[in-house]
């Protein structure tokens, strides 16, 4: 399914040059690496954009005589040097990325994949002009307070890499997306006093000139879309993937694989994983309606709080309550596969936490806004403009109290509420066992987990403890 195949544009002239333009973008496509290995890229093959070497690996990876299997754990790293290693893995990466097998046969590309396509591409080249444009801003000075935030925290700023980013360079941006972002003034904290960022025009004015009253619940709806939009598009996988996997668990063999491995090993393996998830979290968090207008501090404290809650929620897609396992590592794993890491009360936890959730039978519009709801919270400590950020909370607020009342489960929020509580319990939980690890294994914790990680979850403190630290 490559950029060439599309359909031959009208005869229409107008419809001819939007045909062409739509050709155009599909042809700069080389700027997105290759969603599998990170290569260059060289066009859309199979319904993702990924390199010559995926593309022809993923077509002879379907004939009826292949089968692949990994000796590991099917876990393995795909990335330029290492796609060769482990074909099994490699696969499994083209499928959760959604390459398609049908696509190997029928070979066509469907308009909304193109549309979504261009949008990406498009997207992906506005950001870096918008890069480029900081770096000029920076060098003439209108930019120091970016970069001392940058210089406090340089891994949450940092770009995501290709693997976990539909092309966007910076994780936190000010700059508007093409959804007009809603504003609220600070005295004016509900939806119905906020205005339009994009043409300083209040809803109800709006309304007022229309004649109607639609305004309010055109804003509302508006809000609710792109955070059900934002949420699906930064899920790791994709409803019907978890559906297929669901009765795939751990043989006894892998399950002891993971049991014989040093508690730091899998303490960092574990690690890794998390801050994968996060990766997502973060890119969702981006998409919420009026999160960029926060300052970059409050973005920051937002998410160095609330990211953990926010993994720990999307865990609930993870969960087959029916025999309690999670989805780890390619299969639906129990509480046993991570008996290695010595805190089972926090897994006994976190998998109790998961059942309440999954008992609840959230819609994924539920969880979407329900995430955007725990990730903003006016209650965060280190919070610059705390009336700022209870403006946007209350937004969302209002935005699941609605999407609950046309489901009729208004009885839900109350529910919701208490898994709040339950969540920052987790997650001091979790900071207790990471401080507990960190003076049992201090180099593992200080060189060898992922820099995000240790940003998110280790307080500053605990860093300046450790060894190669520096005051």
């Amino acid at each position: 399914m490559d950029y060439e195949q599309c359909d031959a544009p009208p005869a229409d002239n107008a419809v001819q040059r939007g045909a062409v333009a739509k050709k155009t973008h599909l042809t700069q496509i080389e700027v997105i690496p290759c969603k599998i290995c990170g290569d260059k890229s060289s066009g859309v093959h199979y319904g993702v954009i990924t390199c010559e070497g995926c593309k022809g690996f993923f077509r002879r990876s379907q004939l009826p005589t292949v089968s692949y299997s990994c000796s590991r754990q099917s876990n393995c790293t795909i990335d330029r040097s290492s796609r060769n290693r482990c074909q099994h893995c490699r696969l499994q990466k083209c499928l959760a990325q959604g390459m398609s097998r049908d696509a190997v046969k029928f070979g066509r590309m469907s308009k909304r994949q193109r549309d979504s396509l261009i949008a990406e591409v498009e997207r992906h080249r506005q950001q870096q002009q918008q890069q480029q444009q900081l770096q000029v801003d920076a060098q003439s000075g209108l930019a120091y307070h970016t970069k001392e935030r940058e210089d406090c925290s340089p891994q949450l700023l940092q770009p995501m890499t290709s693997a976990y980013c539909s092309g966007e360079s910076e994780l936190l941006s000010f700059t508007s997306d093409v959804h007009p972002y809603l504003l609220c003034t600070p005295n004016q904290p509900q939806v119905s006093d906020m205005i339009y960022r994009s043409s300083g025009v209040s809803p109800s004015s709006r309304a007022h000139m229309r004649g109607d009253t639609s305004g309010h619940s055109e804003i509302r709806d508006e809000l609710c879309d792109s955070i059900v939009r934002s949420n699906k598009d930064t899920c790791q996988y994709r409803a019907e993937e978890l559906q297929a996997l669901k009765w795939k668990v751990f043989s006894r063999e892998e399950m002891q694989a993971y049991q014989s491995k040093s508690v730091d090993e899998m303490w960092q393996h574990c690690a890794v994983r998390l801050t994968d998830a996060v990766q997502y979290v973060v890119e969702f968090a981006k998409h919420i309606p009026g999160f960029r207008l926060l300052s970059q501090n409050d973005q920051i404290a937002l998410l160095k709080t609330g990211s953990m809650e926010v993994v720990l929620v999307r865990m609930s897609r993870f969960f087959n309550a029916e025999n309690n396992t999670v989805f780890f590592d390619g299969k639906f794993a129990g509480t046993e596969v991570f008996k290695s890491l010595a805190c089972g009360d926090l897994i006994a936890a976190v998998f109790d936490f998961a059942h309440s959730v999954c008992a609840l039978k959230l819609t994924d519009q539920q969880v979407a806004l329900f995430s955007a709801l725990v990730l903003i919270n006016a209650d965060r400590p280190c919070l610059e403009d705390r009336g700022k950020v209870l403006c946007v909370q209350r937004s969302v607020e209002l935005g699941l109290t609605h999407i609950l009342h046309r489901d009729n489960r208004d009885s839900l929020m109350h529910k919701l509420y208490q898994r709040k509580s339950v969540l920052r319990s987790l997650c001091s939980l979790h900071t207790e066992k990471l401080r507990w690890f960190s003076q049992r294994y201090p180099l593992t914790a200080h060189c060898l987990f992922p820099p995000l990680y240790k940003e998110l979850f280790a307080s500053e403190a605990e860093l300046m403890l450790l060894p190669g630290a520096t005051h």
